[in-house]
C-alpha cells in the first residue's frame, strides 16, 4: 500500500512505531489516503491483466464494488480518480455505486 519503513528515532506523531520485548525497533509512515488509491488501482489493474478503462461494464462494477469496500469513495476526489482510471464518467460510477446500494436494499 506503500507504506514507508524509517528506524524508530525518525518516526513522526503520525507514524506506527513497532516494539519488540519493549524496544522501540521500526516506524512504519502510512501515505495519505489519497497515495493509497493510486497503490488500489494499480493493483487492480494488475490483477486484471489490463487497463481499467478496457474492461467490461460488469468488470468495472466489479472494481467499484471492491474500491468501496476499501473506502476509496471517502477520499477527496475519489470518484473523479476511480471515473478517470476506468475510463468512464463520474455519473457512471455513482450509477454504479447506487446499483450495488440498491440491491443491498440500503
Amino acid at each position: 500500500m506503500g507504506a514507508e519503513l524509517l528506524g524508530p528515532d525518525q518516526a513522526q506523531p503520525d507514524d506506527v512505531v513497532l516494539a519488540w520485548e519493549g524496544q522501540d525497533v521500526i516506524a512504519v509512515r502510512l501515505p495519505q489516503l489519497s497515495d493509497s488509491l493510486d497503490h488500489i488501482l494499480a493493483a487492480l489493474e494488475r490483477r486484471h491483466g489490463m487497463p481499467l478503462a478496457d474492461l467490461d461494464r460488469k468488470a468495472k462494477q466489479g472494481v467499484v464494488r471492491t474500491l468501496e469496500a476499501r473506502g476509496a469513495f471517502s477520499v477527496r476526489h475519489g470518484v473523479e480518480t476511480v471515473a478517470g482510471a476506468l475510463g468512464v464518467s463520474r455519473f457512471t460510477v455513482y450509477n454504479y455505486l447506487n446499483r450495488e446500494h440498491t440491491a443491498k436494499g440500503e
